[in-house]
């Protein structure tokens, strides 16, 4: 799977992760639409090496499903380390 199907699977798990878990993370839709994208390749990447998904097939349930997982996730730390600042 190429860079820009990563990247597009990563805008839609951003908006799937911040539709999942409202709220203030700060940074609007930018940081988000990163954060997401970032999620996207850690929840692809670790749902690979447990077997759930596949870094080279982005339209599988699994790899889907792990870059949501993977969003939620970095959504959630970026919150408490944004949150901690203020």
């Amino acid at each position: 799977m190429g860079i820009i199907s990563w990247i597009i699977l990563g805008l839609i798990a951003g908006a799937l992760a911040k539709l999942i878990l409202p709220g203030k993370q700060g940074g609007g839709i930018i940081v988000t639409i990163i954060l997401g994208i970032v999620g996207a390749f850690l929840g692809g990447w670790l749902g690979s090496l447990i077997g759930i998904g596949s870094i080279d097939a982005w339209y599988h349930p699994g790899t889907i499903i792990t870059a949501v997982i993977g969003a939620i996730i970095v959504l959630l730390i970026y919150g408490a380390i944004v949150g901690r600042r203020r």
